[in-house]
């Protein structure tokens, strides 16, 4: 029976998904590393380890490594060692290295998680994307600001989602950014041309290095104008049309991303623009499954169970691609202003009018703090197999629902 390692930071929501599922994996010994003490984890996930080891600093490759051996010495051999937290995965590459472990190396994580490698890669490869600059001093920044014309978007290397992500509409503002992210060797900062268009993720089940399943959903509206309007509720649209012609392009282009990067085995999250003129630019790509709920909405669209899939992937490189089915989106809860949630209202009459559709749903619970992101404090995923049924669903409900924080 082989041993496989999960890393994780902490006990997060997300994090106790996924490791509820890779814990039930038959035929598999699996052992943890946290940064959490183990009391801290259901009795139920407790019981089905093999071995849990506690680090100070899940991030640091060296903490992982004598982890890893620690069990590797009670254990035997480790078969695999993975992860879903995007900043975890070059010290699990590491780790790889180290104990000969099969799986992505450090190179090519890195591929995925420097931004500026990453879109230089893909501009060697004659790959469509925003133009770009690293910046350690201030006046490279404004030398590029010239060049591009504002607005621009500034952000870190290795960062993650739009939290770090500054959209810049004058000078001020970028000396703002500048004096607050303070760029210098070692603390590079990335400034992209920002895309007037719409965006969309498209994410990829790859297998030996070639993809064999893939999806996409769009984005309304773009993640970095909901954190600029508190007052949006975010949608994200899958629709069941993934393989129509109107798709060819970002197919093409998505899949020879990945090469270009050296994507071998796993779930890819790619995010891209589509342009005013059509044309598509890529914005970044992640080598570990899509957060914000699109591994659900993955799942619900073909009646499978898509963080199993990627597990079973990673662990035993195998992989039966689904039948697409549906259609489905998540309407993001979210509360206008700072505070606590006191109360949500408009929920009857979304379950009157479009109840039948849901299919998941965090419905925000008063007390609850206010979530400083884009997904807001709670979702409702609706289904149907006809997209522009489920397009209009969503409206409703984020024309509906209202979460009142005091």
């Amino acid at each position: 029976m082989p041993f496989v390692l999960y890393a994780t930071p902490n006990f997060t929501e997300n994090a106790v998904r996924f490791l509820s599922t890779v814990v039930q994996i038959p035929d598999v010994q699996l052992g943890l590393i946290t940064q959490e003490p183990l009391v801290l984890l259901r009795s139920d996930l407790r019981e089905r380890l093999a071995a849990h080891r506690q680090v100070e600093n899940p991030f640091n490759a060296d903490q992982l490594k004598r982890a890893a051996r620690s069990m590797q010495e009670q254990h035997g051999p480790i078969y695999r060692i993975i992860g879903a937290v995007e900043t975890i995965q070059t010290p699990i590459a590491e780790v790889r290295e180290a104990l000969g472990i099969t799986g992505m190396n450090v190179e090519t994580i890195l591929n995925f998680r420097d931004k500026t490698r990453m879109k230089t890669k893909l501009r060697e490869a004659g790959i469509p994307c925003a133009r770009y600059r690293g910046v350690t001093f201030v006046a490279d920044a404004l030398d590029f600001a010239a060049e591009c014309g504002f607005p621009i978007i500034a952000k870190p290397p290795t960062g993650v989602g739009s939290l770090s992500t500054f959209k810049l509409h004058n000078l001020e503002e970028l000396q703002s950014a500048l004096a607050y992210m303070k760029p210098a060797a070692g603390n590079e900062v990335l400034l992209e041309e920002f895309i007037i268009g719409t965006e969309h993720s498209f994410d990829t089940f790859s297998l030996a290095g070639q993809p064999v399943f893939h999806t996409l959903t769009h984005y309304h509206p773009n993640p970095i104008e909901v954190m600029r309007e508190p007052w949006i509720q975010w949608q994200v649209l899958l629709p069941r049309e993934v393989d129509a012609p109107e798709y060819d392009d970002i197919r093409d282009v998505a899949f020879r991303t990945l090469d270009v990067l050296g994507m071998h085995t796993g779930l890819s999250h790619l995010e891209w623009f589509r342009r005013t003129d059509g044309s598509i630019a890529v914005s970044e790509v992640a080598a570990r499954p899509p957060g914000a709920q699109i591994t659900t909405l993955i799942s619900r669209a073909n009646d499978f169970d898509a963080v199993e899939a990627w597990a079973k992937m990673m662990i035993f490189e195998e992989f039966t691609p689904p039948q697409r089915q549906y259609a489905v989106g998540a309407a993001y809860l979210r509360g206008l202003g700072q505070g606590h949630v006191k109360a949500v209202h408009g929920l009857e009459q979304v379950d009157r009018e479009v109840g039948h559709l849901v299919t998941d749903a965090k419905i925000p619970v008063p007390g609850s703090p206010h979530a400083a992101n884009y997904e807001g404090e709670g979702y409702i995923i609706l289904r149907h197999p006809d997209t522009h049924v489920v397009r209009a669903a969503l409206q409703k409900v984020v024309s509906l629902v209202r979460v009142e924080l005091v």
